[in-house]
Formats: C-alpha cells, sequence, structure tokens
C-alpha cells in the first residue's frame, strides 16, 4: 500500500490510497468464502462451490465489491497510522479508479485533530455571582418535608382546593360512551390539574355523595378532539393534615432533635448545592475563555456527526413521550432551521471543549484507571437502570466503551484545570471547591 496526504484545512486531511491487486488477495478469498457459505448450488455442498461457480451465479462484480468494502477501513488504518494523524470521527470515501486485477485506488477525507497551543491555565480568572440564600428557601424545604409526612382526614363538608377526594368519572359523546371514559374511586387532588381540563373546577363545592356534569375536549382515542359530558360522582372528601412545626415533628422527619436543628442542616444543603452552582458556572466560564484563547477550529464532519445524534436524540425523547418534531416546533414557535442552528451552535462548542480537554490530557499524560473507568460504568448503569456488566457489555458490542474512557479522560483533565484557576465572586471574595469535592465524595460513597 502507498498513501500520501494533503491538509485541506487545520481540521481535515485528504489520503490518497493504492493498494496494489495482489494485497487484496486476503480480502478477495474470504470474500468468496462468505458469499460461498451463503449460497446453495446443487451438486455442491455448502462453503464448497468453487469460485467460477460463484462467479457466474453471484458475479466477480459482488465478490470484488465485497473484498474492497472489506479493504478499504483496514489501509485507512494503516495509512493514518503511517502518517501519524489524530483523526476524528468518520471518513469520507470516493473509489477514484478500480479495474479487475489492478490496483484499488480511493480517497479517505476524514476530520483531524488541530495543533492547539494551550494558555497557561494558571492565569484563567472567573467572577461568578455572590452566594445568596434568602429564608423562604429555608420555608420551601421545610414545607415541602411536611408535604411529605402529610396525613389525609375524612370531612363532613364540600371539597376545596388542596383536598383530596375519591372519584367516579364517565365520559359520553352525544350519549355514547367513550372507550376508557369510565373510571370509579381515582383519588385527586383538587387543583392539581392532573386529570381531565375542567373536572378541578366541577369538583370544587361538592360533599360527599354529589355528582354533576362538565364538558372537556378529549385528547387521544376514537374520539379525539370532540368534547365530551363527564359524569362526575364525588365519594369522599379528604382533608390534608400537615404536621405541626415543632420538635417532635423535627424528630419524626429527621434525625434532629430540634426544628432549629433541622432547619441548620437543610440551610447547610440548599448552601452546598448553591456553592456546586457557583463551581458549574465558573467552570462553563473557564471553558469558554480557554476555547476563545486557544482559538480552537471546529471540525466540520464531527460537528456534524454530533448535530445528528444530539436531533435523533430530541426525536427519540419527543416520541417516548407521544410527540413529534412538528409539535414540539409549533410548541416553541421555532423552524426545522433554527432548531438546527442551535444545535449545531451547541455542538460546535461542545466539540471544541473536547478538544481542548483532550489536548490538556495528552500534555500532562492524565492516566485512567480501573477503578475510575469501572465507577464511571457503575454510574452510568444505575442512571440508565442496568446492571453495571450487562451496561458494559452493551457498550463494547456498540463500540462506545472507547467514547466513556475519553469521557473519564476528559473529566480528569478538567478536573486539573479547576484547581489552577482562580474563582471570585462579585464582591471579591475567593470560591472555594470544596462543595464539589464534598458533593463528588457523597456520591461516591452512596
Amino acid at each position: 500500500m502507498k498513501s500520501t496526504v494533503e491538509t485541506l484545512s487545520p481540521t481535515r486531511v485528504r489520503l490518497a490510497i493504492e493498494v496494489p491487486f495482489v494485497e487484496l488477495e486476503p480480502s478477495l478469498k474470504k470474500a468468496y468464502r462468505e458469499i460461498g457459505s451463503q449460497v446453495q448450488v446443487p451438486g455442491f455442498r455448502r462453503g464448497k462451490v468453487p469460485t467460477a461457480v460463484i462467479d457466474q451465479r453471484v458475479g466477480r462484480g459482488t465478490v470484488l465489491n465485497e473484498a474492497v468494502q472489506e479493504a478499504i477501513p483496514e489501509n485507512i488504518l494503516a495509512a493514518v497510522r503511517e502518517h501519524d494523524l489524530k483523526t476524528l470521527g468518520r471518513p469520507e470515501v470516493e473509489i477514484t479508479e478500480f479495474n479487475d486485477g489492478d490496483s484499488l485506488n480511493f480517497t479517505a477525507e476524514v476530520d483531524v485533530r488541530p495543533e492547539i497551543t494551550i494558555p497557561d491555565t494558571s492565569t484563567i480568572e472567573v467572577t461568578v455571582d455572590e452566594l445568596q440564600i434568602d429564608e423562604s428557601e429555608i420555608d420551601e424545604q421545610v414545607k415541602n418535608l411536611r408535604e411529605r409526612f402529610a396525613t389525609l382526614k375524612t370531612v363532613e363538608r364540600a371539597a376545596a382546593e388542596g383536598d383530596f377526594v375519591q372519584i367516579d368519572l364517565n365520559a359520553t359523546v352525544d350519549g355514547e360512551d367513550v372507550p376508557g371514559g369510565q373510571a370509579s374511586n381515582i383519588s385527586h387532588e383538587v387543583g392539581s390539574k392532573q386529570l381531565l381540563p375542567g373536572l378541578d373546577e366541577a369538583v370544587v363545592g361538592l360533599a360527599a355523595g354529589e355528582e354533576t356534569t362538565f364538558t372537556t375536549q378529549l385528547v387521544g382515542g376514537d374520539f379525539a378532539g370532540r368534547d365530551a359530558d363527564v359524569a362526575v360522582t364525588v365519594r369522599t372528601v379528604k382533608e390534608k393534615e400537615l404536621p405541626e412545626l415543632n420538635d417532635e415533628f423535627a424528630q419524626m422527619a429527621s434525625e434532629f432533635d430540634t426544628i432549629e436543628e433541622l432547619r441548620g442542616d437543610l440551610r447547610a444543603r440548599v448552601t452546598q448545592g448553591k456553592q456546586v452552582e457557583q463551581i458549574y458556572a465558573a467552570r462553563d466560564k473557564a471553558l469558554a475563555q480557554l476555547v476563545e484563547a486557544a482559538e480552537i477550529p471546529a471540525p466540520e464532519g464531527v460537528v456534524r456527526e454530533e448535530v445528528e445524534s444530539r436531533k435523533q436524540a430530541m426525536v427519540d425523547q419527543l416520541e417516548r413521550i407521544g410527540a413529534s418534531m412538528e409539535e414540539y416546533l409549533a410548541a416553541e414557535d421555532k423552524t426545522e432551521e433554527q432548531i438546527d442552528a442551535e444545535l449545531t451552535e451547541a455542538a460546535t462548542e461542545g466539540v471544541k471543549v473536547q478538544l481542548l480537554l483532550d489536548t490538556l490530557a495528552d500534555a500532562e499524560d492524565v492516566q485512567v484507571s480501573d477503578d475510575e473507568f469501572g465507577h464511571e460504568i457503575v454510574h452510568r448503569a444505575q442512571r440508565a437502570g442496568m446492571a453495571p456488566q450487562q451496561y458494559y457489555d452493551q457498550l463494547v458490542r456498540s463500540g462506545a466503551a472507547a467514547a466513556v474512557f475519553g469521557d473519564v479522560r476528559r473529566g480528569k483533565a478538567l478536573a486539573a484545570v479547576m484547581e489552577r484557576i482562580t474563582i471570585k465572586d462579585e464582591a471579591g471574595n475567593a470560591v472555594s471547591l470544596d462543595a464539589l469535592r464534598a458533593a463528588n465524595e457523597a456520591e461516591h460513597n452512596h
């Protein structure tokens, strides 16, 4: 094999590769073997069909094509190694000349990692918002905790907002029952807007044993878009009782003895959460500064692939909740071009950050231990609701294990950067990374 490399841009090269026909022989033999094991010819055992018969039956061209498809990736890999290229993404291949018995000539255009000069990270300074905690935020946390320990008590009065009612529903269109439009003994929080539009308003003022009818528009089923009459009967009305805010409640709801200690703990948690947010804001600003200072070009092919994958992820997510891209665009009042532009901007920035961190990781010879890689696999498996081994096997099968390894390595390079930069708030106070370390430690132990 002979190859030459031509630089098209700081992030893209074109390889011109020539493979003599004799070097295609192993791929050709393999192609005959594979096709021979798939065709059935009377008088020959499967897998023992002579090449001349395969040429006659399937065509020599088909076999050559199969051999070439197998040989191209191997030869690209060899050329990449020979020229010591750091390639990114998938190559675009074009066969320029190939005849039976002659050498195979093809080109492969592929994105490469640009040469990046990293500025001195210790000179990076970022300013973040000052940490502010309002007592109302602690009150909100206490309220949520009380809600979790609330009890329901049956009352002999009409339902009001915030009550829980047990109800029966029966939906009809023009006097005809709607399929699946009947339900009995459902528990519903009045005012939560969880069930049908119009139900909350209809139920307010009804006591146990009383009924009414209201009209609502159906969103699914055979009668979608039609107005339905819904008869609702209230069986019971229950009032939500919140526990008294005292030391007894603190002992029931937490490991603390007094309400003050409980509030102190909630304050510490809210503070830590905000401190972590501060550090994340600093991280984003520092990365933006470094990317700008290093003048990193974004490889177009990689950005294109990233945009496609992000768009596909959006479509999948919408499908899971039963929506389409058209409905999403209408709801957001955006065109597909606007979404594409947003995705391209985000993907471009994301790819530049990856290149920056990869270069940093190389410069500092960042290593990833089996333990660190294993921890990330366990963490991702938990998020995906899978067993770690099963998740890892799936990664290997899809060829994504190396990408996860790369993510861990970039994460370590980023952690090293965060240790060196100067972070201050608007008032000039130094911001420490302790909150993030504590949060990571807690997650690790968990």
